[in-house]
């Protein structure tokens, strides 16, 4: 993903996303990310046919044993691979089960060739040689499979253990702010506080990073008066930010489930900055991610709007792994792609530079694009009960019209959002039609 240029990575997203849909999946969040594994598990495969017909190659010119070369050539492999595991931090230190794992599957490889390699070899001797190369050739296309089995079921088992979000949460037993609002969803409308479960995730990463929140440090540089480090405990000490936000991403198609709302708590970046010591000459922060991901956020932005945060917990809980613990950006009124997850550096700099998505071609401000979609139609008779969401992100949103089939336009009701950053519900009656369109207008708020 880091490597490929912009257009084609651009091209394989919205790819994945019209497909999703086309084929009619709900979830297309779960959807893209199972297709981001499986094209890195397309690239794996591939480079293996490729290496291995080069072992192949390499050990013909030589009459030794090819288990110990292979075994080897396995161990370099498991090395690099921790290496490149690290750096990514996908693996925390000392997760000794994690590391194993990573360099067995290496060494395994190597092994299973040289063993190959060498069956083959004295298979093309034997007497019944076509016999012999068919009968090894089915046995180790059934070891293969049950390995890859084995490993497909530790996978998922593992997985589900990384996602469960333990402890109780906010909405447990409080209620949300508008629950004395008169307007009611349409039944069948999107739940308006999003189920942790069920929030969307979209990154360039198949697997996410893993981070020992004891040993993480958030590290301040740059245009500082002197560099400094935050702990986790430390952001936590400090006075809390709640609040109830929507994220959206700039990939969400009409209708689509790329976005959610919860609640956040963190700190808010505008109480934090005169604990940063930025120097005068300072005019935007880098952020950066253990993934390798970058965005810059421009401090007249921070100092005009105290709701941007670093978040640190969500619904009462602390994030998980695979929505950006310890530590993830929230700043109101943009897209998903701007706000960094699993944030390891904050870097004071004296000019604007492009983000991650933004050196890919995608846009430089990523600010949310108004819309209202339809999620929910209840028959009455001749006529319809419509409802569904519409969001502007921080601008708010000021009416929702719909109408039916190309007919007049009805203003709907809107239900009192959770927040000024929050996704609105809607509901309208309007004549029975088969198709519904709604339109927003926006507020004159910031």
């Amino acid at each position: 993903m880091r490597l490929l240029p912009g257009a084609v990575v651009t091209f394989a997203i919205d790819s994945s996303v019209a497909v999703s849909r086309l084929f009619g999946i709900t979830n297309i969040g779960v959807a893209a990310k199972a297709g981001d594994q499986a094209l890195a598990i397309g690239g794996v495969l591939a480079a293996g046919v490729v290496a291995g017909a080069a072992l192949f190659a390499v050990l013909s010119m030589s009459q030794e044993p090819a288990l110990l070369f292979g075994g080897v050539l396995g161990a370099l492999l498991g090395g690099l691979a921790l290496v490149a595991e690290h750096r990514l931090q996908r693996v925390a230190e000392g997760a000794v089960t994690a590391n194993a794992w990573v360099f067995a599957t290496c060494l395994a490889w190597g092994l299973a060739f040289g063993w190959t390699y060498d069956r083959l070899s004295t298979s093309q001797h034997a007497e019944d040689a076509e016999e012999s190369r068919r009968r090894f050739l089915v046995t180790l296309g059934g070891v293969t499979i049950a390995t890859a089995a084995l490993s497909t079921l530790a996978g998922v088992l593992l997985g589900r253990r990384s996602r469960s979000i333990a402890g109780p949460r906010w909405s447990d037993d409080h209620a949300l702010p508008n629950a004395a609002s008169a307007v009611m969803p349409v039944p069948g409308t999107r739940a308006e506080f999003t189920p942790l479960e069920d929030f969307y995730r979209i990154d360039t990463d198949t697997r996410a990073p893993s981070l020992d929140g004891e040993r993480w440090r958030l590290a301040v540089s740059g245009l500082v008066a002197r560099p400094l480090t935050l702990s986790l405990a430390e952001l936590r000490a400090m006075e809390p930010l709640d609040q109830f936000a929507t994220l959206c991403c700039i990939s969400n198609p009409p209708g689509g489930d790329l976005i959610s709302t919860t609640r956040w708590t963190g700190v808010s970046l505008q109480r934090l900055l005169p604990q940063l010591g930025l120097l005068p000459s300072a005019t935007h922060l880098n952020v950066t991610s253990a993934d390798g991901f970058f965005e810059t956020v421009a401090l007249d932005t921070i100092r005009a709007d105290p709701r941007a945060m670093l978040a640190y917990a969500w619904d009462g809980v602390p994030l998980p792994i695979e929505h950006g613990f310890p530590l993830r950006l929230y700043v109101p009124g943009v897209y998903g792609m701007k706000q960094p997850k699993w944030i390891v550096g904050v870097e004071a700099i004296d000019r604007w530079e492009p983000g991650y998505w933004v050196v890919r071609g995608w846009s430089k401000d990523g600010r949310v694009e108004p819309f209202a979609s339809v999620d929910a139609v209840v028959r009455r008779g001749d006529m319809a009960d419509v409802g569904g969401i519409a969001y502007a992100g921080s601008r708010g949103v000021a009416t929702v019209e719909v109408r039916g089939d190309g007919g007049e336009w009805r203003e709907a009701q809107i239900r009192q959002p959770l927040s000024d950053l929050t996704w609105v519900l809607w509901r309208a009656r309007v004549p029975l039609a088969t198709r519904y369109v709604a339109r927003i207008g926006v507020s004159s708020r910031a």
